[in-house]
């Protein structure tokens, strides 16, 4: 997850970036550059790798202006090197980016064909030729920015500069976080707050679609339809802590509202816009010939694990076995030397996933660990790591890294079934066009948020409730209810859908709310089926699927919840986040502890 800073002030803006780029080192990063207007001009400087090389980037070429922009950089389009570090420039334009543009080729190919040159692998170096276009036929820079705007698909934050403007900042978001910063005769933006916590804590948080127009006088701040809006001014806390959760009461609401952006870098990690395929970093062992897979974790990235099951057998057609990791190693498993055997974790640092991870390792089995943690002791000790770049999650019911884990996943099993060869160049293309959707998408389901509070409070005398699904649906089931147990303390169970009449409908009546997840996928007609079951004995149906699949239920259910109309393979992505909504909602109208419910860790190192 990037880093994005930029600063209007009263003397030489570089220390203050370079500073407030600092605070934001905990996001990750393979390089980090600023840019500022020096006598009108763009003056940029780039580095790969950490701050530190930055600052001495800097000390050796100073650079000066009291306008500018900085970020920080995880590797996504294009290897971490200086000339895909941000920020960007064609020296008319300069801008630093979070997130991903959708669109990328189409208008790569439209703006090379009119003579634009392209010096980095990035999706971002579209927009700054994109501005650039707009400029050139003589708009101004808030124009030329907004017609840009219209041109783009996908979840971004922006912040730029603009040659001959000094003391003018840009900045705009869709789907990624963006906060702007009040001072005294100086502005800021920021991706977070904590990289503007030293310089005010007065605060304004972008909504979605959002662009702001800041100078040093003040901001002025449109929607996305051009018109000029008020966004509330915050007074932040000096605690990192309390700045950290920006306008959002608890940090798991944060998180959530985090994943269009996350998802996107996590998948821009394997993703080659230019080829449109996905990619993993090299390993020790010959994808080709793994012939079985093993799965091992533990709570919420357990059900991870359960979706990339069905994705491993039905796209790459090798067999999978799925272990809980506190169980696996005491029931004396066999397990197949030369066999891969995958790990997922949060932390990396998970005691019973780790344990498993040693047993498989010292069995001669090939191992790969899932971690939101790099440097965590599973990403050292496994054969391979595949990081997702969920960012710190605060919250202890996870969020932002399940749905990560899963943009992981899905990847894994693309590339396995096209190593394999059993999954063909338009299969391949077909899938990866999907997953580069998702966060768009993802911007798109937490516009529910409000229909989705409105529930919670109609279910808050709940006692028990149930989640069923089918498919890649079932997982999510199991994964709701846990989310609801964890930080609303309901009793929650979660089924595959056809299992409902083998025992578990006997404990439906009125008062049981059954939250059902239903992607328009082959087995919806088979959910649908089950879910009369439930309406005919009086339970409270709550039906998530998209338009037409809510058309059936309408009437019938207790509450819909109306999704986007997406393909099958990624829908248990974006079905995660309703459910966490859901019990997000209901956990916070009951006044629980959201972030730390009762006898539970984040980490849980010990067995």
């Amino acid at each position: 997850m990037c880093g994005i800073v930029g600063i209007i002030g009263k003397t030489d803006v570089a220390p203050f970036l370079i500073d407030g780029l600092k605070r934001l080192e905990y996001r990750g990063y393979d390089s980090a550059g600023i840019a500022t207007l020096d006598g009108g001009k763009i003056e940029r400087r780039r580095a790969e790798g950490k701050i530190v090389n930055l600052e001495a980037t800097v000390q050796k070429r100073p650079i000066h202006g009291v306008t500018g922009i900085g970020h920080t950089r995880w590797a996504t389009h294009g290897v971490p090197n200086e000339a895909n570090a941000h920020p960007h420039s064609d020296g008319r334009v300069a801008l630093v980016h979070n997130g991903i543009i959708e669109n990328f080729q189409e208008l790569r190919r439209e703006l090379t064909a009119t003579g634009h040159t392209f010096e980095s692998e990035t999706d971002t170096e579209v927009v700054v030729h994109l501005i650039s276009a707009y400029l050139a036929t003589g708009l101004a820079p808030k124009d030329a920015t907004f017609a840009a705007l219209q041109r783009l698909k996908g979840a971004f934050a922006l912040a730029i500069l603009f040659n001959g403007h000094d003391g003018l900042i840009i900045g705009a978001r869709k789907g990624s976080p963006l906060a702007v910063g009040y001072g005294e005769g100086e502005m800021f933006l920021g991706s977070d707050a904590l990289a503007l916590a030293p310089l005010t804590r007065r605060i304004a948080y972008l909504e979605d679609g959002d662009f702001a127009v800041l100078s040093a006088d003040g901001v002025q701040i449109f929607d996305s339809l051009g018109a000029p809006v008020a966004r509330d001014i915050h007074i932040t806390q000096l605690s990192g802590a309390m700045i950290g959760k920006g306008a959002y009461r608890h940090f798991m609401l944060k998180e959530i509202y985090e994943q269009a952006t996350v998802i996107g870098d996590t998948l821009n990690s394997h993703f080659n816009p230019v080829e449109r395929t996905l990619t993993l970093p090299p390993m020790p062992f010959d994808l080709a010939k793994i012939d079985r897979v093993t799965l091992v974790a533990c709570g919420t990235s357990y059900y991870a694990a359960m979706v990339a099951k069905y994705w491993i057998e039905g796209v790459a057609r090798v067999p999978v076995d799925l272990d809980i990791a506190s169980e696996f190693r005491y029931r004396q498993a066999p397990v197949q030397k030369g066999g891969l055997a995958v790990f997922i974790s949060q932390s990396g640092e998970t005691a019973d996933t780790l344990a498993a991870l040693r047993f498989c390792r010292d069995a001669g089995m090939h191992t790969v660990a899932v971690v939101n943690v790099p440097e965590s002791t599973m990403a050292r000790e496994a054969s391979a790591s595949l990081p997702t770049l969920a960012g710190p999650e605060i919250g202890v019911a996870s969020t932002k890294a399940f749905t990560t884990q899963l943009v992981v996943l899905a990847t894994l099993a693309i590339v396995l079934g096209k190593t394999r060869g059993v999954l063909d160049r338009d299969a391949e293309a077909t899938l990866s066009k999907a997953l580069t959707e998702v966060p768009s998408y993802a911007t798109e389901v937490l516009k529910s948020d409000d229909a989705i509070r409105a529930i919670a409070q109609d279910l808050l005398d709940a006692q028990d409730a149930f989640y069923i699904g089918r498919g890649t649906a079932f997982p999510i089931a199991l994964e709701g209810a846990l989310k609801l147990k964890e930080i609303s303390y309901i009793h929650a169970e979660g089924f595959a859908a056809g299992e409902m009449k083998h025992g578990p409908i006997a404990m439906i009546d009125e008062t049981v709310p059954v939250i059902v997840v239903a992607p328009p996928d082959a087995l919806f007609e088979k959910t649908a089926s089950n879910v009369q079951e439930v309406i005919a004995r009086g339970g409270r149906v709550v039906f998530i699927s998209d338009a037409e699949g809510v058309s059936h239920f309408r009437d019938k259910a207790f509450a819909t919840i109306v999704m986007p109309s997406v393909a099958p393979f990624v829908a248990p992505i974006l079905y995660a986040i309703p459910v966490q909504l859901l019990a997000y909602h209901i956990a916070s109208l009951k006044g629980t502890d959201v972030d730390q419910p009762r006898n539970l860790a984040k980490s849980v190192t010990v067995e």
